[in-house]
């Protein structure tokens, strides 16, 4: 089955053709480093990895940029808040976000280059827009202006005045027209900056991902995918200055967006107290379980989160290890093939919980089978596939070992604990057994006595 792919600019599914096949392109929207991320800028890393997987099966070579956007207003701001120096505050939430996305497996990009790399780039690419009338310079700003594009808009289907409204524009008197975006804006003395032509002073946000896809994949692209909050104005606008800088040609292929993440099916929000980091999360459940509930509803839909989200995606992926660990003494062979159903699910637009669920069919199956070699090649399969989107990395028996209460026993300490029961049980003293078993429960370990010795896991 071929690749299908929903194109937000043509409202349809598509059969994915690259533009070359020895060589696909994807851009990813990365983070702006002044903040721990939360659950919804998740969604698009976990998304796109499993985007990533997908095409690095069927071609030769994919390049996957996700870019990290280091010079912004809301960066300064974070600086002036916290008395840090601005390159302290990106440096230190580029190193928290790499943490916290390891944690959801998720693969490392093939390039993922900075905004404060790529200033030249900028300053060329908006000379060349000022060079062929799309762009103009005023009062020590350089501004892309609208309606010198005549299908400016198309991305989104809105209007001018829903454009303006919803793009929040600044209407200041040195703007042609109230829809004109700032490309370069100048610097104070106390914000970073950059020696221009206009003057000293930093780009834009929609600037930087134009300059950074033309340098590291090209003019045109194969993919470009980011969250739903960003088609208009960020998508919008990056068509506008990379397509006008080369002449009209096509900037991107193909348009995916993830949609948006509610908390209780209501909007995300610090005001609302309903605001959580993705470091918040990876304390209450494995990165796995994150990871799981994040591909169990299409990319393309709204994803609500609530309490019991966590413990869902937890016990389903228990049931998936609980398989495997009583499939533990059967050994599996070398070069099992993906299975042709799930690869079928993630090839028809990422349907990522169709594949799930034919992870639980292989796990169900696997539990029933009676025959040895039957019961390797369903294992090898559940394997295979699970490794292949990001799950079932762990070693069955550590994976039930998980807690989320780092203030209690420690692997260590409960090991050590078991011994002392085995001890006491050989010496026929059964009430200091009964003890620790006791002792153990109560801190929520459970123990399960088994021909290969005891085994214990977390409530």
């Amino acid at each position: 089955m071929s690749l299908m792919i929903h194109n937000t600019l043509t409202r349809q599914k598509e059969v994915f053709q690259p533009l070359d096949d020895k060589r696909v392109t994807m851009y990813v929207c990365g983070p702006t480093v002044y903040n721990l991320i939360h659950i919804g800028n998740a969604r698009p890393v976990v998304v796109f990895d499993m985007l990533f997987r997908v095409l690095r099966k069927q071609y030769p070579n994919v390049v996957y940029a996700r870019n990290v956007t280091d010079v912004d207003d809301k960066i300064n701001q974070a600086a002036k808040d916290n008395g840090e120096a601005i390159a302290e505050v990106a440096g230190r939430f580029v190193s928290a976000y790499h943490e916290d996305i390891a944690a959801l497996n998720t693969l490392p990009p093939t390039v993922e280059p900075f905004a404060t790399d790529h200033i030249s780039e900028m300053i060329d690419m908006m000379s060349t827009l000022i060079e062929l009338g799309h762009a103009y310079a005023a009062e020590g700003h350089v501004l892309f202006h609208v309606p010198s594009m005549a299908d400016y808009g198309k991305l989104s289907g809105r209007n001018q005045e829903d454009m303006i409204a919803g793009a929040r524009v600044e209407v200041a008197p040195y703007k042609r027209d109230a829809a004109d975006f700032v490309l370069w804006k100048p610097s104070t003395e106390d914000l970073p900056g950059w020696d221009s032509p206009w003057g000293r002073g930093r780009p834009g946000w929609h600037l930087e991902c134009s300059s950074m896809i033309e340098k590291h994949l090209g003019e045109t692209i194969d993919i470009h995918g980011g969250g739903q909050d960003l088609i208009f104005p960020h998508h919008e606008n990056e068509i506008a200055q990379s397509q006008c800088a080369h002449g009209g040609k096509e900037y991107v292929k193909y348009w995916m967006h993830n949609g948006y993440i509610t908390i209780d099916n209501a909007k995300m929000s610090k005001s609302e107290g309903n605001f959580f980091t993705l470091r918040d999360i990876l304390a209450q459940a494995p990165g796995e379980a994150v990871r799981y509930a994040l591909l169990n509803g299409h990319y393309r839909k709204p994803l609500d989160w609530s309490e019991g989200t966590l413990e869902q995606s937890k016990s389903a992926l228990d049931r998936l290890y609980k398989a495997l660990e009583l499939a533990a003494d059967v050994t599996v062979s070398d070069g099992v093939e993906m299975p042709e159903a799930v690869m079928a699910a993630l090839e028809d637009d990422l349907n990522t919980p169709l594949a799930l669920s034919e992870l639980h069919a292989l796990a169900t199956a696997l539990n029933s089978a009676a025959e040895l070699p039957e019961k390797s090649q369903l294992k090898a399969q559940l394997l295979v596939a699970g490794q292949f989107m990001g799950l079932l990395t762990e070693n069955a028996a550590e994976w039930f070992k998980w807690s989320a209460n780092s203030d209690g026993l420690s692997d260590a300490d409960i090991d050590a604990l078991i011994e002392q029961r085995q001890t006491a049980r050989k010496d026929r003293d059964f009430a200091r057994a009964d003890e620790i078993r006791d002792e153990l429960k109560a801190q929520g370990i459970l123990l399960e006595d088994t021909a290969g010795g005891t085994k214990w896991l977390r409530e």
